[in-house]
Formats: C-alpha cells, sequence, structure tokens
C-alpha cells in the first residue's frame, strides 16, 4: 500500500510540499514557501520561526503528517526555486532524514541556510541529474534530468517494490535550451507502463499549447535591446533571479551593445554565486555583481549620473517585490529620465499581490516617461500539449494535478479524461488530504 498526502501547493500556487508513504518509510517531496506572503514581509519577519511562518501561510502546514514523522527516509528537492525548498530551514530539522536534490539546488539551499542563520541539521547530498540513490530496501530515488527556468531541474521518480511515482513539478520540454542538458525523453519512455502516479505540474494545463523554447525568449530580448532606438537611454532589465539562462542572454546581448553590465540584488548574486560554486557558468567575468544593501544604493547613486548608454543593468524585482532592486529604483534610488528603458522579461505570477504590485510599479514607470518592454518572457512550465506527451510518454496509472488551485488544475483532470482516464484514477485535490493506492 502506498499513501500519499498533499501537504502544500494543491490550493495554491508555490508552498509546495507532498509526503508518500511506503508501508513504514516516507519520502519527503519538496518543502517551499507561499511567495506572496513572503514578499510582503519587513524585516521584523525574519524573527519569524516555524510556528509564525505557518500560522501566516508562508510555509506548509506540515502537522497533517504529524503522524509520519519518526517514518521519514529522505526529503528530496526538484530544483532550486523557492517555492520548492524555501520552507527546508523552518522544516526539514523535525524530520531524522537527508536531504538529496541536485548540485546546483543543494548550493542554493546552502546558501539560504546561511542567509536566514538557521540551524539545519540535516546532512545535505548533491546526486547528479540522471542519478539514482538508493534510500532503503524499499525506496530509490532517481533524479530525471528535465528543463525548466532554473539549471539542474530534476523529475523525481521514487521507486518502490509497488512500482514507481513520478513527481513532476515543475518542468517543460525544452528540446534548445540555452544552458544545460534537453530533457531526458529515452529514460521517461523506459519507465513507460511502470508508473503507479504521477504527481504533475498542472499550473497551465488550462492553455492548449506547447510551452516555447528559451530559445524563443533569447530572440525576443535580442529584438528589444538590439532592435529599438535606446542611444543615450538607461536600460534597465529585470527578470527571475534563479533564472540563469535567461541572465546569459542578456548578458551576451548587453556586450554586443558595447555596454558595462552591472548585476544588482541579493537573490541574483545567491544563484550566480551557487552556479559559479560549481562551474556552471562564469557571469562574475563578464559583469560586475552587487549583492547587498548598501553597496546597491552606492552604485546606483553612481549609475545616475554617469553616461546613460554606458551600462546595461540587470536587477531583482520583476515581480515589484517590496525592496528589491527595482522597486528600490522606481522608489527614488536611481534618476530615471524621460524614453530610458525598462524590460520586463518575465510574467506576472497569477496571484492577487503580485499583479496588483507590478500594477502600481508601471503606473510609477509610466509617470516617469519610461518605456516599458513587458512580458519579453517565455514561461518555465508545460502547457497542455506538454502534459499531453508526458502521459502519453509514461502511461501513468493515476493521475495527481498539482502546483494551484482547483482553477488552475482542473483543466489537467478534463484532459485525463480526454485521454481516456476513468474519473477513479485522477485525483483532484486539495491541501491535507490523503489518497491510498492500492
Amino acid at each position: 500500500m502506498i499513501e500519499i498526502k498533499t501537504v502544500g501547493g494543491f490550493s495554491e500556487i508555490g508552498k509546495n510540499m507532498t509526503a508518500l508513504c511506503v508501508d513504514d518509510e516516507v519520502v519527503i517531496l519538496d518543502m517551499g514557501l507561499y511567495m506572496p506572503v513572503v514578499v510582503s514581509f519587513d524585516e521584523t519577519a525574519e524573527k519569524f520561526g516555524e510556528h509564525d511562518m505557518i500560522k501566516c501561510g508562508a510555509i506548509p502546514d506540515d502537522s497533517v503528517i504529524d503522524d509520519w514523522k519518526d517514518k521519514v527516509v529522505a526529503i528530496c528537492l526538484g530544483h532550486a526555486h523557492l517555492d520548492h525548498i524555501g520552507a527546508v530551514p523552518y522544516l526539514a530539522k523535525k524530520y531524522h532524514s537527508d536531504i538529496f536534490g541536485t548540485p546546483f539546488t543543494i548550493e542554493v539551499l546552502r546558501k539560504i541556510i546561511k542567509d536566514k542563520g538557521r540551524k539545519v541539521p540535516n546532512k545535505l547530498k548533491a546526486i547528479n541529474p540522471n542519478s539514482k540513490v538508493k534510500i532503503s530496501d524499499k525506496i530509490t530515488l532517481e533524479f530525471i534530468n528535465m528543463t525548466h527556468s532554473t539549471l539542474q531541474v530534476a523529475m523525481i521518480a521514487v521507486h518502490t517494490p509497488e512500482g514507481i511515482i513520478l513527481y513532476a513539478n515543475d518542468f517543460k520540454f525544452d528540446n534548445n535550451p540555452i544552458l544545460g542538458k534537453k530533457p531526458n525523453y529515452e529514460r521517461l519512455q523506459e519507465l513507460k507502463g511502470k508508473i503507479i502516479c504521477l504527481i504533475v505540474d498542472s499550473l497551465y494545463s488550462g492553455l492548449e499549447v506547447k510551452t516555447p523554447s528559451e530559445k524563443v525568449a533569447r530572440e525576443m530580448l535580442e529584438d528589444v535591446l538590439l532592435g529599438t532606438n535606446n542611444k543615450g537611454k538607461a536600460v534597465v532589465v529585470t527578470t527571475f533571479s534563479s533564472h540563469l539562462a535567461r541572465i546569459k542572454s542578456i548578458i551576451d546581448f548587453g556586450k554586443r551593445m558595447k555596454r558595462k553590465i552591472i548585476i544588482l540584488g541579493r537573490s541574483m548574486n545567491k544563484y550566480i554565486g551557487a552556479a559559479e560554486k560549481i562551474k556552471l557558468v562564469d557571469f562574475s567575468k563578464k559583469a560586475e555583481i552587487v549583492g547587498f544593501g548598501n553597496k546597491i544604493r552606492n552604485k546606483l547613486n553612481i549609475l545616475s549620473k554617469c553616461k546613460r548608454d554606458e551600462y546595461l543593468i540587470i536587477v531583482t524585482g520583476n515581480q515589484a517585490e517590496p525592496g528589491s532592486g527595482l522597486d528600490r529604483m522606481v522608489n527614488g534610488a536611481f534618476r530615471f529620465k524621460p524614453e530610458d528603458n525598462v524590460i520586463f522579461s518575465s510574467s506576472v505570477i497569477p496571484d492577487k499581490i503580485n499583479i496588483e504590485n507590478r500594477k502600481k510599479m508601471e503606473d510609477k514607470l509610466k509617470k516617469k516617461g519610461v518605456r516599458i518592454f513587458t512580458n519579453i518572457h517565455v514561461s518555465g512550465h508545460c502547457g497542455r500539449e506538454d502534459l499531453r506527451d508526458l502521459v502519453n510518454m509514461v502511461k501513468p496509472e493515476h493521475i495527481i494535478p498539482a502546483h494551484g488551485a482547483w482553477d488552475k488544475v482542473k483543466p489537467m483532470a478534463e484532459l485525463a479524461k480526454e485521454m481516456g482516464y476513468h474519473k477513479d484514477k485522477i485525483h483532484l485535490v486539495h491541501n491535507g488530504q490523503k489518497i491510498k493506492l492500492a
């Protein structure tokens, strides 16, 4: 008997955490933050403990697996985004098990733990993509290389005596990634017919598309940066800090514009530093990286006085997070002038707080006469047709849509029904529910 408990990420976008019990052994998959709550925090939140974070909804309420606490044999992390690993500093210590992830994911986690100043006694173990690790006589974890909007992303195949649970949260099928290898389709096809249950990223299951490759976003950036007249104007690009492939493209085009590249932001510094430590990128050879508050303020003051077309600024704050680099710039730390360029190489995460924050930021920029380029971006999440391909590829017995409230994941259930799955094999669930698989 295999039991699955949906701890977080099944009633909201983010806060991902799932637990599965194989007889008397439990594997936890992801421990993430709920970012819309986190970005609203002020400085006092740094002192929040586990119970405060659960109470305000920032991390999963793992009390639903209290009866499994002593059975946990592994915490397994699919990739380095905060909505998948950001709760580790608060929750992991309760479980006497090692934490597994790809080298980049583990390196980012080390930096997060250090930044938080919290003690995490669990051993951190890096597992290369397309590798396996045996946890016990009953459980083996396999990290299958996948593409998303950060590096070294894995689908996690949990091998058990009953069959395989495939945790595919998050992914896209990108055959032309800017950094890293393309998805390991061959291994997924080898697992066909062996998968008891697919837990799958269904955030955009209602979009009838195949998600475009990152090379499309690169072409969009090239068109905006090199195809518009920005002579004599400041150019500021904001994107997700963890999206190192996107940052690589921005740096490449900034060099072709013959501008000095300045990267601003603590989270940018964190993700780039993690990738450089394990030799995945070498951005610090091509750009000046400024990662901390006072230094960022000083650098922005200097840049305001320089020639407008001497530099290209890459900055945090694409979701208009309070206190982010771009938020500071818009609120006076940088002297914007009419027809300066601000490029949002990102989409707005579809949550009310994010949408409202971004609108306020864009309104302020418009009042300054700034040219705004939005949605210069392709998603890191699978569309409906990617999901159809995955289901056809692995033919799971059961399907659990994940990564969103019902309105976001219900289309995945409808797709499964369309593909011939009986309603008893499709599990639309909220946080805190249990599913038993015979």
